[in-house]
């Protein structure tokens, strides 16, 4: 029996190294599969991305002080122009360069930012010596106004707003080229299809970022 057991003993010899190897093999493979997957993700997220910067939203910063104190110089907002119809109170984004190419992007044709006051068939008129707005015979309540609307440029008033077109103010009247002058659009009306989108999100500075409160808007 002693030699039985001696036989077995130093006889047979088990192979572990393929048992002990098989794990770590199969954790590379995992970590393979892991690595394709993430960078799957990755691309797909960068695609929606573009998609969603080129086609659904635009990046703008502002230049100028005309919407003082709603946004300023260097702010940095967000805009969308998907399935959007512009609606009095919003902050535009308006193209004053028909090609809206970057051949015509000159200073004085460069995009500009400014507040919808009123839309198609709307009646405008403004009282310059107490700085009212009046839509449809109603005074507006602007608290977003950084300035009265004392300046009167060569557009008279009242007027109707055009179909397809929209009345365009700056926040702040004092420094703003806005619907009062016919430098701007069409007679001082803005085509709606020279509209680039809304501003729906600051995103510099930082302690302001955010959407646009309604009564921004």
């Amino acid at each position: 029996m002693d030699n039985i057991s001696n036989k077995f003993e130093s006889g047979f010899k088990i192979d572990t190294s393929f048992a002990d190897n098989e794990p770590p093999k199969r954790e590379k493979l995992d970590l393979k599969k892991e690595l394709v997957e993430w960078l799957g993700v990755v691309a797909s997220a960068l695609i929606i991305v573009v998609v969603l910067f080129g086609f659904v939203f635009r990046v703008a910063i502002i230049s100028g002080d005309s919407m003082k104190n709603t946004l300023i110089n260097g702010d940095v907002v967000v805009i969308s122009n998907f399935n959007y119809t512009p609606k009095q109170g919003d902050i535009v984004v308006v193209s004053r360069n028909v090609e809206n190419s970057t051949e015509s992007m000159r200073e004085e044709n460069g995009p500009i930012i400014k507040r919808v006051i009123a839309t198609e068939f709307q009646i405008v008129d403004i009282d310059f010596e107490t700085g009212t707005v009046y839509v449809d015979n109603m005074p507006l309540d602007e608290p977003y106004i950084s300035t009265p609307t004392l300046d009167k440029y060569d557009v008279e008033f009242p007027l109707t707003v055009p179909e397809g077109c929209i009345f365009v103010l700056g926040d702040n009247r004092d420094v703003s080229l806005d619907s009062r002058s016919s430098r701007i659009g069409d007679g001082g009306m803005i085509d709606t299809r020279y509209v680039l989108g809304r501003a729906v999100y600051r995103v510099f500075p930082f302690d302001k970022m955010g959407g646009f409160a309604v009564d921004e808007r």
